[in-house]
């Protein structure tokens, strides 16, 4: 049975008890009030978010924050405390687990196989299986077919962990931090890898620290803090939410003395000052008397970054 969501409204900022779409959207999956206790500790205090078909839905937090125990709980992976998790309309069960694929934020590939004995190995658990050379073209692994995968550099390593999670050519895909370590270029090439994949109809939750990889491959985002989702929507709705202006950015070095009556906001781990202006040319003004080398000041429109700092603090989390 497919679920569908009719609703006028835009996407609220978390707060508001409903979550709603501008549209008709069958809904691929969704979370109910999902809690996980452990003693003295709420790890997911009442998540509940929906993901249409065919998007990309980023769950995104800072470290601690709730976002991989709630991917795993919705995976079937750690059993939540309380709440349920819906595939198609229905309590995720069977046909989920054959229907979804999954790639770990760690995953022990085994020693002494081969990409192919790999790839073949997986297919044989799921009774959907993906043709077995359009996945090699689709993950860019033919010429990696015979190497032991204690020979794979991080990117090819990636590539094959995602062939892995879409053996059974999978309606929804869930990618936890899929990049992390990876080069730039090897970045870039595993976005493009994504992308073709959405573009063939899958649904895709991710969660990533990269908040440049957010913006470019999610249609919507969640933004989950101390266990509580706090904002979501689009990217580009967040940002148009939170923001009325632009950022002018300058190094504190370059201060010749304090920006008293100068509303910003103090970046010390980035020895820099920000200050979101909608007059660019009077804030520069106001700030030319306090600063020794305007060489150095940078203006922008602002970012997921900033939006994702704004929302959930500046300070480093263990």
């Amino acid at each position: 049975m497919n679920s569908c969501n009719c609703c006028v409204a835009p996407l609220a900022l978390a707060g508001d008890d409903t979550i709603r779409y501008p549209y008709s959207m069958t809904i691929a999956l969704e979370a109910r009030n999902i809690l996980k206790h452990y003693p003295g500790v709420r790890a997911v205090d009442g998540v509940s978010f929906s993901v249409p078909e065919g998007i990309c839905f980023g769950l995104l937090g800072p470290n601690g924050a709730g976002k991989t125990t709630t991917v795993e709980i919705i995976e079937g992976v750690t059993p939540a405390t309380s709440g349920e998790v819906l595939y198609y309309g229905e309590i995720a069960g069977s046909k989920f687990r054959q229907e979804a694929g999954i790639q770990f934020q760690n995953t022990a590939l085994q020693d002494f196989i081969t990409v192919r004995e790999t790839i073949e190995m997986f297919r044989t658990l799921y009774d959907r299986q993906a043709d077995f050379d359009e996945l090699l073209e689709r993950c860019s692994l033919r010429d990696l077919l015979d190497r032991d995968n204690r020979k794979l550099s991080g990117g090819q390593r990636q590539r094959l962990l995602l062939a892995v999670a879409l053996v059974n050519r999978p309606r929804l895909i869930f990618l936890d931090e899929p990049t992390t370590g990876l080069d730039p270029q090897a970045r870039r090439n595993f976005w493009d890898l994504l992308q073709d994949i959405r573009a063939g109809g899958s649904t895709i939750l991710l969660t990533t620290h990269y908040m440049d990889e957010a913006e470019v491959l999610c249609d919507e985002i969640a933004i989950i803090d101390a266990g509580k989702i706090i904002a979501q929507d689009s990217p580009a709705a967040l940002l148009q939410k939170q923001y009325d202006g632009l950022i002018i950015e300058l190094p504190i070095s370059d201060l010749t003395n304090n920006l008293s009556g100068i509303e910003h906001t103090v970046l010390d781990n980035l020895g820099i000052i920000e200050v979101v202006t909608t007059d660019v040319a009077e804030s520069l003004k106001a700030l030319t008397p306090h600063v020794s080398n305007l060489n150095q000041i940078k203006i922008r429109q602002p970012n997921l970054e900033d939006l994702f700092l704004d929302l959930t603090g500046h300070s480093l989390r263990a």
